[in-house]
């Protein structure tokens, strides 16, 4: 078998531009280099160890029973088993990042996608687009969670259905799956805790999130996250805090139509702002924030 391609973005003199992959690939496991295995191994021990008293339970104990650790990248092969058995899901390789509505139809029918190739060392502290270890120690483990699996297929379900109605529905959906998969918080018993895969795999905001002063953390308002931007170039501004993953899947069950129809006649909300409904749990200083627009 070739070895998949290693699909990345461009970088240009103008910025970054997106290169998309459709395939599914099956994980070249033996050709990682010691290299490769190094970085997962530097990146998993750090951020196990930052994770500590920060991401939620549900996250740490689903890691543990798939078994990874910092020896060597796992093996999808040996992941999906367990996955399957637990909640029906299964790993899928791509070559990078997919395009919207392929990626819909995996998480609509329980596939999860993920990028098979690692960062360079000279990236470990921050890439611009997904790679495994953001894929496979952000994302997958909570996969486990039975709430939270049902709600991710239903989000898949849900996205394939605004695709065909609006852009606008389409924007109002990605911001959903941004605030709550992506860079979501959650309240617990010891305080809030993390559960968004783009805040587990970064060192520097699974700190910022929890204890800078600086980003607003605001309790869950399905209406008011669809219609909030937010940043990509930045540690989030805003942060939209669940009480359970059980109020997270209760929140696509509404045939979300009506909703978008609404949503159509409102203006987007800067992802710094704070509404006088908001269910505030900390207003932020908004210290360091970006001036310049959101995206």
């Amino acid at each position: 078998m070739n070895t998949p391609r290693r699909v990345e973005h461009q970088q240009t003199d103008r910025g970054t531009i997106p290169v998309y992959a459709t395939g599914v690939v099956e994980q070249p496991w033996d050709d990682y280099s010691s290299v490769d295995h190094h970085v997962w191994g530097e990146l998993f021990a750090r951020q196990r160890e930052v994770l500590a008293g920060r991401a939620c339970q549900e996250f740490l104990d689903s890691q543990n029973v798939l078994q990874m650790t910092a020896d060597a990248i796992p093996k999808f092969s040996e992941l999906n088993p367990i996955l399957r058995e637990a909640t029906g899901w299964e790993l899928v390789g791509v070559e990078g990042l997919l395009p919207e509505y392929t990626f819909f139809e995996h998480l609509a029918n329980r596939r999860f996608p993920v990028t098979w190739w690692i960062r360079k060392p000279e990236q470990i502290d921050y890439i611009s687009e997904p790679d495994l270890f953001h894929d496979l120690f952000g994302h997958v483990p909570l996969l486990m969670n039975p709430v939270f699996a049902d709600y991710m297929e239903a989000y898949g379900r849900g996205a394939l259905k605004a695709h065909g109605i609006s852009e606008e529905a389409l924007l109002n959906l990605t911001r959903l799956y941004w605030y709550t998969v992506e860079f979501g918080l959650i309240r617990t018993d010891a305080g809030l805790r993390i559960y968004g895969a783009g805040i587990v795999s970064s060192k520097g905001e699974s700190i910022y999130c929890l204890e800078s002063d600086a980003p607003n953390r605001i309790g869950f308002d399905l209406e008011r996250i669809m219609r909030a931007q937010y940043r990509i170039d930045t540690y989030q501004q805003t942060y939209f805090v669940i009480d359970s993953f059980e109020q997270l899947f209760d929140a696509t069950r509404p045939d979300f139509t009506r909703i978008y129809a609404r949503l159509a006649n409102q203006p987007s909300i800067r992802a710094r702002d704070v509404l006088d409904s908001d269910d505030v749990i900390h207003r932020g200083t908004r210290e360091g924030f970006a001036t310049d627009e959101d995206a």
